[in-house]
């Protein structure tokens, strides 16, 4: 996926009211960015921070730039835009990038499923059970290497994995797949002291035949693609609780 209008640097002031930040241009112009994240943004949204936004000219837009990509001092980029996760994933799915699903001929996004959701993606192809994929945009960070979901409470991840485990056990496949957004990350975990509940879901849906796939998304300045899959770390596991 290649962003439409090339993304132009700058340091970021202040982020506020979760979809709105504050950031200076390399001409010294300070301007106000749309940023297409609702999550808390730990680690990446500190004042002085170097971002990557995209301009745009669309009258219809009253914020004429997208927070699109964070820096690290190392040179590392994140993506934060957690909408751009399922263009990728799109993309990928369509040409065949993503061999666990590979042999399916039919993608098709945003379906309903469960009680009053929507699925990412459904896949079907002949002689293979319907793939029910949810995706997740990874982003936090908190140890050298290692990517952690979800970077706040996410009391809608958690009913995604509810219905997930409900379409594993009437016989489809039911993916949850991470995309990691961060180029320097080599692993995935599950940050449960930040959403226990989240946590445990996913325990139960694993449980009951949800798979788990993840992979870190290629993030340059001018585009993103699928990269290679990531292994999930274990290292502080989780025992189910009776209910």
């Amino acid at each position: 996926m290649r962003f439409q209008t090339p993304l132009v640097q700058a340091v970021l002031l202040r982020r506020y009211k979760r979809f709105l930040a504050d950031i200076r241009l390399m001409d010294g112009r300070e301007v106000t960015a749309h940023c297409a994240n609702p999550g808390s943004m730990l680690g990446l949204a500190d004042p002085g921070t170097t971002v990557w936004v995209e301009p745009n000219d669309d009258p219809r837009k009253k914020l004429k730039f997208g927070w699109r990509l964070v820096e690290s001092v190392a040179g590392e980029f994140t993506c934060v835009d957690t909408a751009l996760a399922n263009r990728v994933v799109k993309g990928a799915l369509e040409t065949g990038q993503i061999p666990e699903f590979a042999a399916y001929d039919r993608v098709r996004p945003e379906q309903n499923y469960g009680t009053a959701s929507r699925v990412d993606f459904l896949l079907s192809g002949a002689g293979l059970p319907d793939a029910y994929i949810e995706v997740k945009s990874v982003t936090l960070s908190r140890s050298p290497g290692l990517a952690e979901f979800p970077d706040s409470v996410t009391a809608r991840g958690t009913r995604h994995l509810g219905e997930l485990a409900e379409m594993a056990q009437a016989g489809h496949r039911a993916v949850l797949f991470y995309l990691v957004q961060r180029s320097d990350a080599e692993a995935v975990t599950v940050a449960q002291d930040i959403d226990p509940a989240y946590a445990e879901a996913l325990l139960r849906a694993r449980a009951a035949g949800v798979t788990v796939l993840s992979y870190r998304a290629n993030i340059t300045p001018q585009e993103i693609t699928i990269g290679h899959s990531l292994p999930l770390a274990d290292d502080r596991p989780l025992v189910l609780s009776r209910k």
